[in-house]
């Protein structure tokens, strides 16, 4: 353990279930900041966490803080990350990284510049069940992958004015939902060679439905669907010549899944016992990268961060699908 200071900024609900579960894993939770003193403090009173801040500015200057997790919405995570980097702070940031590649690469380059750590909290590549997917393909156990997919469909609200449908808002199913499987096949398949994304965009001219096809190195082949009108089973599978793998629903999130051969034979069963959500694990990996001096994950590396960005970049100009911010 480093003894890191965690400050989390804003107070929404993916902010409460980290914060929930960095008191299950034992961490340091010391500051919290907001727009406002009165949410700032209910927050604080809700997780007993001793400073809190009116404003992100107040947050990022506190010198009992040594790392700063961002869950504001992805528009605002460039220039929320900015500042704490600006300030010398660690920054852990939620997904969608940011709202572009080239934003990625302006934090990429600042944390580089200040030596600090900057990672994508992209909780699900930390979790147990996906660091055991990873030792299986690592042993062979699947023979040459040739397919992975997978699906996060919800039935979300379709309200115009609602974030999650304002294009000034980044709103839009592929950086809110999308970057799951993206970022999970990335995971298994590294870079894709070729990109194919189709979609359908609602009245505010959001992306509510985006369906990708994409080829990796070896010729294999990878599909995700994404949606935030309908809900799926959000399930995933890595098929390979020698086997492959179920991962139940949810997949992004503590779950079970099974190691099944050609012939039908379930080869093994694996069952998370996870407490809490499972967001700890991440902070753990942070904290051991600034303890080991290392300012580039191993599992989820900056230049991969911001290459998936890249990624986004191409299915959104594939459906048709830009942000007001970009068009300046």
């Amino acid at each position: 353990m480093t003894g890191l200071r965690w400050g989390i900024l804003a107070t929404g609900g993916i902010a409460g279930a980290f914060a929930s579960d960095l008191r299950t894993a034992g961490l340091d939770l010391v500051a919290v900041g907001s727009r406002s003193q009165e949410s700032a403090d209910a927050f604080a009173a809700r997780f007993d966490i001793p400073h809190a801040h009116a404003s992100y500015e107040a947050l990022v200057s506190d010198p009992d803080v040594d790392i700063i997790y961002v869950s504001t919405p992805h528009p605002m995570h460039h220039e929320n990350a900015r500042l704490a980097l600006e300030n010398g702070k660690h920054v852990l940031a939620e997904k969608a990284f940011t709202l572009n590649r080239a934003e990625a690469e302006d934090l990429q380059a600042l944390a580089a510049e200040r030596g600090l750590l900057v990672m994508e909290a992209m909780w699900t590549r930390y979790l147990p069940h996906m660091v055991r997917i990873r030792e299986l393909i690592a042993d062979g156990a699947l023979g040459e992958i040739r397919a992975v997919s997978a699906d996060h469909t919800q039935l979300l609200p379709s309200d115009p004015t609602h974030r999650l449908n304002a294009l000034d808002l980044g709103g839009g199913a592929l950086l809110d939902l999308g970057i799951y499987p993206i970022s999970f096949i990335w995971d298994i398949l590294g870079a894709p060679s070729t990109i194919r994304a189709v979609g359908r965009l609602v009245e505010t001219g959001a992306d509510s439905e985006v369906a990708t096809v994409m080829t990796h190195d070896g010729g294999a082949i990878s599909t995700s669907l994404s949606s935030s009108r309908a809900a799926g089973p959000n399930v995933a599978s890595i098929i390979g010549t020698a086997a492959r793998i179920d991962i139940d629903t949810v997949w992004y999130s503590p779950t079970t899944f099974r190691l099944v051969l050609p012939d039908g034979t379930v080869q093994e069963t694996y069952t998370s016992d996870v407490e809490g959500r499972g967001m700890q694990f991440q902070a753990l990996a942070a904290e051991r990268l600034v303890r080991d001096g290392i300012l580039e994950g191993d599992i989820l590396p900056i230049t991969e961060s911001v290459a998936i960005m890249g990624t986004l970049d191409e299915i959104r100009a594939q459906i048709g699908v830009r942000y007001p911010r970009e068009e300046v």
